[in-house]
């Protein structure tokens, strides 16, 4: 089994996909700086197949010490969404790019790497056309231009692949509430209410679990998959604001959603994604957004504060 390098594996997607390699028998190193002061990782260090660095994804004396030891690099580590971005752009650029870059410069051209960006690189697509992998990137916000660059440094490499993932939704043991769906039914379920700003506004959706499959698909398919990106999201779930909401509305039946009159959303991106590519490899999702819903709602009963949030 090839051992992996995970930066930021203590992170949302990281701490459900860090526990997902090991059980499928991968040897895994994380390397986190533990921002948000959490444990995701705890469960994960009885088994003698993980390690975990406290470091900063930066440092490039730590990834010059780490990185010849593994054969497949998981960049996770990033300043994710266009508002945490915008407060600490220095950070951002250093982070979700900068490092990539730095990543890309130490591996050897035989280390495989599996990097996660954002389909918020599309920006704002045209009304009713799917953007494919081969839809121009017009990213409107910080955080897409620093993951489209560090997309196109890791391209440039034989033995790489690049996810664009979907907005992410779903519990994670490093939860985040500032996701758009796990913003909603939050709400939902707290407050019973929310306001919309600009609710016509498209996006795709992925399950967190699925996000971490996709990677341990890649793995196991590497040869086939290499050397491109790929959309990955819910093909029944391009939904605007309003049309999740409804979709919210029929697990929470007392939730009230209004779009404001004025005011708008510092997030300008809307468009629809075609994740064709991706699932013409032989790749499916396991989890709806009836499912994420569901655990959610469930996982809200146990969470009454804001300290799972990003910004």
């Amino acid at each position: 089994m090839p051992s992996i390098l995970i930066t930021g594996g203590a992170g949302y997607i990281g701490s459900v996909l860090t526990p997902f390699l090991l059980e499928r028998g991968h040897s895994v190193t994380v390397l986190d700086n533990f921002l948000h002061k959490q444990n995701s990782l705890a469960l994960c260090c009885a088994n003698p197949r993980f390690e975990v660095i406290r470091g900063d994804a930066r440092d490039e004396r730590l990834l010059t010490e780490l990185i010849p030891k593994h054969d497949i690099l998981i960049p996770l580590a990033a300043l994710v969404g266009a508002p945490l971005c915008d407060r600490d752009p220095i950070a951002a650029t250093s982070t979700n790019y900068e490092a990539i870059r730095s990543l890309c410069r130490i591996a050897s051209p035989t280390q495989a790497i599996l990097l996660p960006v954002t389909n918020s690189g599309y920006g704002i697509g045209q009304p009713g056309i799917p953007c494919t992998e081969d839809s121009p990137l017009r990213p409107i916000s910080l955080y897409g231009r620093t993951k489209v660059e560090a997309e196109q440094v890791v391209l440039q490499r034989e033995n790489s692949i690049s996810f664009r993932l979907a907005t992410v939704f779903g519990m994670s043991p490093r939860m985040r509430l500032d996701l758009l769906v796990n913003d909603f039914v939050y709400r939902a379920v707290t407050d019973r209410a929310v306001i919309l700003f600009e609710g016509h506004f498209k996006r795709n959706y992925l399950h967190v679990r699925d996000a971490a499959s996709v990677f341990a698909f890649a793995i196991e398919h590497f040869t086939q998959l290499r050397g491109r990106p790929y959309n990955v999201g819910l093909e029944d779930a391009n939904l605007s604001k309003l049309e999740l909401c409804e979709k919210i509305r029929q697990h929470v039946p007392s939730f009230v959603f209004l779009e404001a009159p004025i005011g708008e959303d510092p997030d300008k991106r809307d468009y629809i994604v075609s994740n064709a590519r991706i699932l013409s490899t032989g790749w499916r999702p396991a989890y709806s957004l009836d499912d994420g819903i569901r655990e959610l709602i469930k996982g809200y009963r146990t969470i009454h504060n804001s300290i799972y949030s990003n910004v």
